[in-house]
């Protein structure tokens, strides 16, 4: 029975895999990973990636916002600055796709350093208006620029590997999964360095934090542009998706989707940018599914599609109320329970 962690040395505190278990667990997930494209179809293989690209962006999100306790309404605004400069390198030049990836995110990071500099003076609702701001002239500027393609957009090649075109959702797999759990470990790392400290420092008291010799503005724009840069890479890898990027691609409905989903997922956790990307996405799909085995025919699933977005809004509201912390916290409460269960009363 595991009911604690003991760490007898800084190294110990700061590992990122602290247990013989949790290896295990990850070499199980590496291995499912792996063995998924081969069984699924090409309906789930298209979910796995969209999934996967979500939880990227997710995790940047939730970097800035719960872990430096930044609210920010302009996560799609960073994604499609992202994804128009993976476009523009892949039409005009022809670069890498890995480069264009890199380029996407550093872009995306340059404007969200930009975006944050309001940061030092204002916070809560006040920062979240300014990021709205941000994304209404990201959208005009992709709507209205010569080289973003105006209202028609860009439409691209497929990435390629090898000489291989990434065309379909099974070759894609291997390209976006892999630099998502890159990004994954990234983040997990982050937050074992004096940088991920000094963001939750900021979260938690952002006066004390100034006390102790922090400097705010630096690691607030630090924070931005992470956040920004791993949106950025999300954008690319979903231009390489869609294979097409328009000014309608990122509305400011996908930044809700995504606070929503660091949200019922859990903030200030890389566990619940994950599963919060995995249920906001995937929810729908399997409310589609039932609604469609249903019988009746086309005129009931017309009827019950309006229910089946009402039914998800009610799982949001039921998180909030029920479980502000998340699914992250209601999964170690499962852990817990297993771990002590045989040994109860």
């Amino acid at each position: 029975m595991r009911i604690g962690t003991l760490k007898e040395s800084y190294t110990a505190d700061a590992a990122l895999f602290d247990s013989h278990t949790q290896k295990v667990w990850l070499a199980i997930a590496a291995a499912l990973l792996v063995l998924f494209p081969f069984m699924a179809s090409d309906y789930w293989l298209y979910m796995a990636c969209l999934v996967a690209i979500n939880v990227a962006s997710a995790t940047g999100l939730n970097i800035l916002t719960g872990y430096t306790g930044l609210v920010s309404l302009g996560q799609a605004a960073f994604m499609g600055l992202g994804a128009y400069t993976v476009a523009i390198l892949q039409t005009r030049w022809g670069t890498p796709f890995a480069l264009n990836l890199l380029a996407g995110g550093v872009v995306a990071m340059v404007g969200g350093i930009v975006v944050g500099i309001p940061s030092l003076r204002v916070k809560g609702l006040y920062l979240a208006i300014a990021t709205i701001a941000a994304s209404f002239i990201a959208h005009f500027l992709f709507a209205n620029l010569k080289i973003t393609g105006g209202t028609a957009g860009i439409s691209l090649q497929p990435a390629r590997l090898f000489g291989m075109d990434l065309d379909t959702s099974f070759r894609l797999y291997w390209l976006i999964v892999p630099v998502m759990v890159l990004m994954l470990l990234g983040a997990a790392n982050l937050f074992r360095t004096r940088i991920g400290r000094a963001f939750i420092a900021i979260r938690d008291r952002d006066i004390s934090a100034e006390v102790l010799g922090i400097p705010l503005l630096r690691y607030k724009l630090l924070s931005f542009g992470l956040s920004s840069f791993y949106a950025g890479v999300a954008g690319g890898l979903w231009a390489y998706f869609f294979r097409v990027v328009t000014p309608e691609s990122f509305p400011l409905t996908m930044s809700i989707f995504f606070l929503a989903a660091i949200i019922v997922g859990g903030m200030g956790s890389i566990l619940g940018g994950i599963l919060g990307a995995v249920f906001m996405t995937m929810v729908p799909e399997l409310l589609k599914l039932v609604v469609d085995l249903l019988p009746g025919g086309t005129a009931l699933t017309v009827f019950l599609s309006p229910v089946r977005l009402v039914i998800f809004g009610a799982l949001i509201i039921g998180f909030l109320v029920f479980e502000p912390l998340g699914l992250a916290e209601m999964w170690r409460r499962i852990r817990r329970f297993f771990h002590l269960w045989p040994f109860r009363n």
